[in-house]
């Protein structure tokens, strides 16, 4: 039994109503992308929508939980294929003791005939084994970025949104802007489908899960002239 102990108080800096993501030449309206997949609080029977590998899922009090003690990927994936350019949002927190490690995938897949994650962006908070905000790709892993200067704290809600535009990745928490990258050689949306959410060596559970097809428009950057 896992017993959720934590309070569902947002960071005092949460963001509850996302109206637009502004990215390098790039800017993303949420109210035109269209909604694929909502779930706001999970019902005993939702883990039928659910795979679940390498680690333990439950649903508990109308969250999500996940526990996977090992130092792999423990993942609970759903079984909705969602092609092309995905925005996830959701809200996740830590269960103390554990105190990292919330983390999502998408335009992926998961190979049972050797229990890995296949090709998938991979995005997190508190991670990459020294508390960094983090974008990956597995499973070659040649595209890494991280930063160690988001102020995580443990047991406390975040509101994350995540997501790629042909391979122009990103990860929000409470609104902010973290992280962002480009794959050179973006993975194609079209045959790798699947999100999911991780734990990795760590205690988390979500709830509010929302998955958009990313609508979105250039934005010529340059800037003022100062002097």
């Amino acid at each position: 039994m896992i017993l959720i102990c934590c309070s569902d108080t947002h960071h005092p800096n949460s963001v509850e109503n996302l109206s637009e993501i502004q990215l390098m030449k790039k800017r993303i309206v949420i109210k035109d992308c269209r909604e694929l997949f909502r779930k706001d609080i999970f019902q005993p029977g939702d883990t039928g929508i659910f795979t679940f590998h390498d680690s333990e899922w439950q649903i508990e009090d109308g969250w999500l939980v996940g526990i996977n003690r090992g130092n792999h990927p423990g993942m609970a994936i759903l079984r909705q294929s969602f092609p092309g350019n995905v925005l996830v949002e959701f809200e996740a927190m830590t269960i103390p003791p554990s105190t990292h490690d919330i983390n999502v995938m998408w335009n992926g897949d998961w190979i049972d005939s050797i229990d890995q994650r296949g090709t998938a962006y991979v995005a997190g908070l508190e991670g990459w084994w020294n508390g960094k905000v983090g974008i990956e790709r597995s499973p070659e892993y040649k595209l890494m970025l991280g930063t160690p200067l988001f102020d995580f704290a443990p047991g406390i809600l975040y509101k994350i949104h995540a997501g790629s535009i042909d391979g122009h990745c990103f990860i929000l928490a409470d609104g902010k802007l973290l992280l962002e990258g480009m794959d050179p050689d973006p993975i194609d949306h079209q045959k790798f489908t699947k999100v999911g959410f991780e734990a990795y060596a760590s205690q988390i559970k979500l709830r509010n899960v929302v998955i958009r097809q990313i609508s979105w428009e250039p934005v010529t950057m340059k800037y003022e002239q100062e002097f």
